[in-house]
């Protein structure tokens, strides 16, 4: 998929788009356990490496053929819900935002939304379970709005036309792949953000030009202009 070059300076940015799983919440590592378990009981052993490779950062229908591809398994009709089910009960107990965000949102100057990949019922349930609701007051596009999800680079199209901004003045905020190929495509700047459990930080750049952040604190740092200074 063609890459086009992001052309935005700091000063020019006008939105800050956010991916939600593994970026503002810490989901990923549960999502993970969650998925290995009931892959598992349907005979289909896969491990964290095939999960970050395959699955992190994309929809579930691509998920599913990758399965059908690599273990010649279809999964059960209901194993989507069922999926769902498990995983909300999860995030019930154990979700949280991701170390430093709600600091950094407090702070932010220009528009904000989200872009994610993940069911918009459990967009909605992790959103409130981490009071995210209120900060992003409904700002969210999810890939069952698009035909094609990350890493085509509609979402991102979608999630600035909605906020009224032209592309090459969004800056995206991601943690997989799949999705830094889609915001690139879609001409915007790149943030990769490695702070959540199930990444290491020192991740390797694969994408050049695109900068790397381990923390939150680390964003201002790079983009001083789109927020407030602390006195």
């Amino acid at each position: 998929m063609e890459q086009k070059k992001p052309t935005a300076t700091n000063a020019d940015i006008e939105l800050v788009i956010f991916d939600c799983d593994g970026v503002l919440i810490d989901s990923e590592i549960l999502c993970k356990r969650v998925l290995i378990s009931m892959l598992y009981d349907l005979g289909v052993e896969i491990d964290g490496d095939y999960f970050d490779t395959y699955f992190l950062g994309k929809s579930y229908e691509s998920a599913k053929a990758q399965i059908a591809e690599d273990f010649n398994t279809r999964l059960p009709e209901a194993f989507r819900d069922d999926y769902l089910t498990a995983l909300l009960a999860v995030f019930a107990e154990e979700l949280v935002p991701t170390p430093g965000l709600e600091a950094i949102l407090q702070r932010l100057l220009v528009k904000k939304c989200i872009a994610t990949s993940s069911h918009p019922e459990r967009v909605t349930f992790s959103l409130r379970t981490t009071a995210l609701d209120k900060v992003f007051n409904g700002y969210v596009t999810t890939s069952a709005e698009v035909t094609r999800g990350k890493p085509a680079p509609d979402i991102f199209l979608l999630a600035a036309e909605k906020m009224g901004v032209s592309p090459e003045k969004c800056l995206v905020i991601e943690d997989s792949d799949a999705g830094i190929e889609g915001a690139l495509s879609a001409g915007m700047s790149v943030v990769k953000y490695t702070g959540a459990s199930h990444l290491e930080t020192g991740q390797p750049v694969i994408f050049e030009g695109v900068p790397v952040i381990d923390h939150w604190h680390d964003l201002p740092k790079r983009y001083p202009k789109l927020f407030n200074v602390i006195t």
